[in-house]
């Protein structure tokens, strides 16, 4: 694997002065560097030396502001600001792994924002009563082990430590391998009671991913309801499920079609019936990974594979899509990952948006880590950014400078507001 070149932390306090975006935006700059790819956008899979780069770039940034960072034993990255009074802890920030060729905005602007956030307040002579942690959380996209919010999940006991230090990548590498590699101990990984017991609120800012109606209805996403940002009330219910198609290797020249088999002609009809079965029952689905072995233009396919990603606003109607998959298809997906739907804690979402403007509330079609501890009982709240493409997961993923800096000032309040609240013992 070519290493990419280590980008230096751009934060300088003296450069504070050109205010927020100049912040944000040279973070956004320094990270641009990190895993580009000649065909457009960034692979920064989980525990490759680019997330290492974006990881030791986090240090940097947090060493500039005074945070004192520290890896938790799941590989989450923390930096801390203000003392630890015993009282939790509000945490911020999002994550810095990426998809294959993925956009520039999902994951680092929750991050670049945090920081600029915290530089904004600091340079205020603000102080918070309760500690403040910035977070990138471990593998949240994925894409290299197939299970999304790794990290966060492994921390709240939704993964167990077994699975997950089992699963292996498309070239065989274990997840265990791929950690040790980087400096970690698969042997400590797991549910982190104590480090649990110090989080009060989860607040993560993100760019906005796809068009989904607000609240009211009145509206398909922030664009058209004319608002720079908005906040997230839930999380629509996804999953993944897999489908293997066994056919008879022989030479695609030579062999009778009549009497072939051939696995690609299930895997296509598969393909089609996933699309038919999401437009008939107002779902989102799409097959995204497929794999055809051996893999050659001359030669029948001895198997194939493929995965299904199902989300919709509630759980009956990807079921009854995957229904329709098997009737049409005659294959049987086998669900691999599966997460229900999950609603931000309704008091903290509630307050943001009454503090934040009134701003628009809105669902979120892909899984988040906010939502991996508001599903663990953790009051977690999340601020979207509007993105004007529609597109993410793509290099066509784009924010306006505008819309970003709207969604810093969001945040900075957001801070000051949940950092001067009440805030609890440390539990347990």
């Amino acid at each position: 694997m070519r290493r990419a070149a280590r980008a230096a932390c751009s934060y300088d306090a003296d450069a504070a002065d050109g205010g927020l975006m100049s912040i944000v935006m040279g973070l956004l700059g320094e990270l641009s560097r990190i895993g580009r790819l000649a065909s457009g956008g960034y692979d920064r899979r989980a525990w490759t030396g680019a997330d290492l780069d974006c990881r030791h770039w986090f240090v940097q940034c947090a060493d500039a502001l005074d945070l004192e960072v520290e890896t938790d034993r799941n590989g989450n990255l923390w930096a801390w600001w203000g003392a630890d009074t015993g009282t939790s802890a509000l945490v911020v920030g999002s994550h810095l792994d990426s998809v294959l060729a993925g956009g520039a905005f999902d994951g680092p602007l929750g991050i670049a924002s945090a920081f600029a956030a915290i530089a904004q307040l600091r340079r205020d002579g603000y102080e918070p009563s309760r500690p403040v942690a910035v977070a990138v959380f471990a593998d949240s996209e994925g894409a290299r082990f197939g299970v999304e919010q790794i990290g966060s999940r492994l921390m709240t006991g939704a993964l167990p430590a077994e699975v997950a230090l089992a699963l292996r990548d498309e070239g065989g590498t274990a997840m265990a391998d791929a950690v040790t590699g980087a400096g970690l101990d698969p042997g400590r990984m797991g549910r982190d009671p104590a480090r649990l017991a110090r989080i009060g609120e989860v607040i993560e800012l993100h760019i906005e991913q796809g068009r989904l109606p607000t609240r009211d209805g009145a509206h398909e996403g922030l664009a058209a309801a004319g608002a720079a940002i908005g906040v997230a009330e839930r999380i629509w219910p996804h999953g993944q499920w897999r489908v293997d198609i066994d056919g008879r290797q022989d030479h695609g020249g030579t062999s009778a079609m009549q009497g072939r088999k051939d696995p690609v002609t299930g895997l296509a009809n598969v393909v089609l019936a996933v699309r038919r079965a999401a437009v008939a029952h107002g779902a989102m689905a799409t097959v995204g990974d497929l794999r055809i072995e051996p893999g050659s233009p001359s030669t029948i396919a001895a198997t194939a594979r493929l995965w299904i990603d199902a989300r919709a606003g509630d759980e009956a109607r990807i079921r009854r899509l995957l229904r329709d998959v098997r009737r049409m298809s005659g294959f049987d997906p086998v669900q691999e990952a599966w997460t229900a739907g999950t609603t931000f804690d309704p008091a903290l979402t509630a307050g943001l948006a009454a503090a934040l403007g009134d701003v628009p509330v809105l669902p979120a079609g892909a899984g988040h880590d906010a939502g991996v501890f508001a599903s663990a009982g953790i009051p977690a709240a999340m601020i979207l950014v509007r993105n004007r493409s529609g597109v993410t997961h793509s290099p066509a993923e784009h924010a306006d400078e505008a819309d970003c800096e709207a969604g810093v000032d969001a945040l900075t309040t957001a801070i000051r507001v949940r950092s001067r609240a009440a805030s609890v013992r440390v539990r347990g």
